[in-house]
């Protein structure tokens, strides 16, 4: 008997002293999987290369924080730029990229899949906003209910992002046009757009399509690349007003009209009356649709594993907060797309 007990004893140790060496347990066992989780911050590694709309960058500032400090061996490098131009950096100049984050989700399934990617997560929303600050020109006049009057003043200089590189950029004059039902005025595009740029609108059928391959606008109106970038034309006085989304808004501390639901494109309940307008650009012709954010990691990606690693703090608790502090409500649970892998599916609920 005391043989016995010494027998077990060393063999408890030897145990012991392998398992503290990395041992693991086999798929077939029931035992908790207490090794990939302390296994897996040291297989992440190297450079994670993150292409983002420009509206997310502030939380993906913090989740570069959390990221990196999760996974001490590596190095988040945020690209920030228009959704489309991203994409097409990565479909049509073949760059690599670990993740694509984009403000329209719609840009994945329609340009990269299935060439350059077969899934994608669907994880925040947003709505459209006209942001101002103090010194804009009518500042203390403008509402949610005569926006498009100041707008059409000849004095004002406003603005939005170029359509054809930027989903805030096509969906401003997505907002323009469908206040024309919401108002009850049929000319409000007319006056506001086409009096100021080459972007035109026909209609047939009930829907609405709006022509913005070639915007050549003219003042007051400016059409520059990134939505990001009418910021610091707003603060420095070069702007009254610009077109933006609510959380860059916040993110900036932005004075801005909070528009009509119809209109803002923010709910689906509105879906079908987004719908009536469509905007042909470089990038194709957009529908009008809720805003609804995408990510996925490409087929070119240089480190996949840490690609999918961001995608899953993105989609998780933690992204989900960062998302919310942000003011970019995080959808909860995220959509799951395609061949989702199986590191996200539980976090993930497929329609």
């Amino acid at each position: 008997m005391k043989l016995s007990k010494a027998v077990l004893i060393t063999a408890l140790l030897v145990c012991a002293a392998v398992f503290l060496c990395g041992c693991t347990t086999t798929p077939g066992e029931t035992t908790p999987a207490t090794t990939p989780a302390t296994t897996a911050p040291a297989a992440i590694s190297g450079v994670v290369t993150v292409f983002n709309a420009g509206s997310l960058t502030a939380p993906f500032e913090d989740l570069e924080k959390q990221f990196e400090a999760k996974y001490p061996g590596t190095d988040v490098q945020l690209v920030a730029g228009g959704s489309t131009k991203i994409v097409k950096d990565i479909t049509e100049l073949d760059k690599s990229a670990d993740v694509l984050a984009s403000a329209d989700y719609t840009l994945i399934p329609d340009l990269m899949i299935p060439d350059a990617a077969d899934w994608y997560v669907t994880f925040a929303k947003n709505q459209m906003v006209l942001c101002y600050t103090n010194e804009s020109k009518y500042a203390d006049e403008i509402t949610a209910e005569n926006w498009y009057e100041i707008l059409g003043k000849s004095d004002v200089a406003w603005a939005f992002s170029d359509p054809n590189l930027d989903p805030c950029g096509y969906r401003s004059p997505m907002v323009i046009q469908l206040a024309e039902a919401h108002y009850g005025d049929d000319q409000i595009f007319e006056r506001v757009v086409m009096a100021n740029s080459n972007i035109t609108v026909t209609e047939e059928n009930g829907v609405f399509t709006i022509h913005a391959k070639s915007p050549e606008p003219k003042a007051p109106l400016q059409v520059r690349p990134k939505s990001v970038e009418l910021v610091q034309m707003l603060e420095s006085g070069g702007l009254d007003y610009a077109w933006e989304y609510r959380s860059v808004a916040a993110q900036n501390n932005l004075k801005f009209i909070e528009l009509p639901e119809a209109i803002d494109l923010s709910s689906v309940k509105y879906a079908d009356d987004y719908a009536t307008v469509q905007i042909d650009t470089e990038g194709g012709m957009m529908t009008g649709k809720p805003i609804v954010y995408g990510a996925t990691v490409p087929k070119n990606a240089g480190n996949p594993d840490a690609g999918l690693a961001f995608v899953k703090l993105l989609i998780g608790a933690e992204g989900q907060a960062a998302m919310d502090g942000q003011g970019q409500p995080p959808i909860v649970p995220a959509g799951g797309y395609g061949n989702v892998p199986t590191a996200l599916k539980s976090l993930t609920a497929s329609s």
